[in-house]
């Protein structure tokens, strides 16, 4: 059915109305956890040499730049999501607005305001329109998000951003798991055509090309007053959020497992069922897969004690002891949790050790502290990034954090 209705009513608020303290102090936070992610995956060789390309063939345009900060934020598979909408409604909408405002030189104050705006359309948008089995997230709904973050950039109207997401919807691509499943790099590309399409359509709208009404469908809309943004996640490990819940157990039951892997003789780990769909992958060779496996971050968690970008190197990836405890681990589905988490079992010559997980740090009701961001984004983004953040009189990025 046709959510357009209550969308516009959502945009009026999101246009017209001051986000809280508490919202902006979110919004900061997940900008700055962004950020350290894109500059950490734009040392990649693949992303260095995407970004070649993309000057190559698009040289200097705020679309070329908004790809690659899309592209480099999501490669080490770190960044931020929100549950309900099943993706990340950020980075599109963050890719989009960094590229304008590194060449606009607007104030982090609009972007702010703008993110925020894209945030909340894409995370109502994520989860009216539920992606078909099959299909990844990333290159559908965050193009809204996207679209209605430039229009408000750009000082746009409400009916002005309904138009951009119209005209973003009439196009949504068909993005595919099978990339994941194949261990290909092109679903990093997915959020990249995100940021793209939703700048295109706020172009487009904003230039007076007009949409038809109805283009925009899905189930009931969160409404009016409602903030989204709050309930969104950070991650401590760098894995697709599913992975958490597993890691979250291994690292708890490490120390009782101690030296004794070698002893293991059974790693049983139950989750919920969108777990085993997307993660199901087992004995990863790439990078991209073993971030979607829950296998490889229980056994990479027991073996080392962390689930970080370098696990996924390939010294890592072929590490004999971490495929041996893989090989171990059986998964199933738990069908007695009311929501996301895991139950870790695991058995070490006679004795049986459990775990239990429903929280990680970075949920709602176990938020990652404003130190424990800051922290993260020094050992993501280093020296780079911290000189980001002490150069006086940086135009677009000065969070003041």
């Amino acid at each position: 059915m046709t959510i357009e209705a209550p969308l516009a009513e959502v945009l009026e608020w999101l246009f017209r109305t001051r986000a809280p303290a508490q919202v902006e102090a979110k919004a900061r936070l997940l900008v700055l956890d962004t950020l350290g992610c894109a500059i950490a995956g734009r040392r990649h060789a693949e992303v260095v040499a995407f970004g070649k390309q993309l000057e190559a063939t698009d040289p200097g345009s705020a679309s070329a730049g908004a790809a690659l900060f899309a592209a480099a934020a999501c490669w080490d598979e770190a960044c931020e999501g929100l549950a309900r909408a099943h993706g990340r409604p950020g980075i599109a909408a963050l890719a989009a607005c960094s590229a304008l405002a590194t060449r606009h030189g607007f104030t982090f104050g609009k972007v702010i305001d703008a993110y925020i705006a894209g945030y909340e359309i894409g995370g109502r948008l994520g989860e009216a329109m539920r992606i078909a089995p099959g299909m990844h997230v990333d290159a559908t709904w965050p193009s809204l998000g996207a679209a209605a973050a430039v229009v408000r950039l750009l000082d746009g109207t409400p009916a002005q951003a309904l138009t951009a997401i119209r005209i973003a919807a009439c196009q949504l691509p068909q993005s595919l798991y099978l990339p994941v499943a194949a261990g290909a790099t092109a679903r990093n590309t997915y959020l990249a055509n995100a940021a793209q399409l939703g700048m295109l359509a706020a172009s487009a709208a904003l230039g007076g090309i007009v949409a038809p009404e109805g283009a925009v469908t899905g189930t009931a809309l969160a409404p009016a007053n409602e903030w989204l943004i709050l309930e969104g996640y950070l991650k401590p490990y760098a894995a697709v959020r599913h992975v958490h819940y597993g890691a979250a157990a291994a690292q708890a039951l490490r120390p009782e497992v101690g030296d004794r892997l070698n002893e293991i003789r059974k790693i049983e780990l139950s989750v919920y069922r969108e777990a085993l769909t997307y993660c199901g992958n087992r004995a990863p060779k790439t990078p991209i897969q073993a971030q979607f496996s829950l296998s490889f971050g229980v056994a990479c968690v027991l073996e080392s004690g962390i689930l970080s970008p370098l696990s996924y190197e390939q010294e890592n990836l072929r590490n004999k002891t971490i495929g041996m405890l893989e090989e171990k681990i059986v998964l199933s589905e738990d069908t007695t949790l009311a929501g996301r988490g895991a139950k870790l079992t695991i058995t070490v010559g006679r004795e049986i050790l459990k775990r239990k997980v429903e929280q990680v740090a970075g949920d709602p009701g176990l938020p990652m502290s404003r130190e424990e961001v800051l922290a993260k984004y020094a050992r993501y983004a280093g020296k780079d990034g911290q000189a980001l953040l002490e150069t006086p009189g940086t135009q677009a990025w000065n969070p003041d954090f």
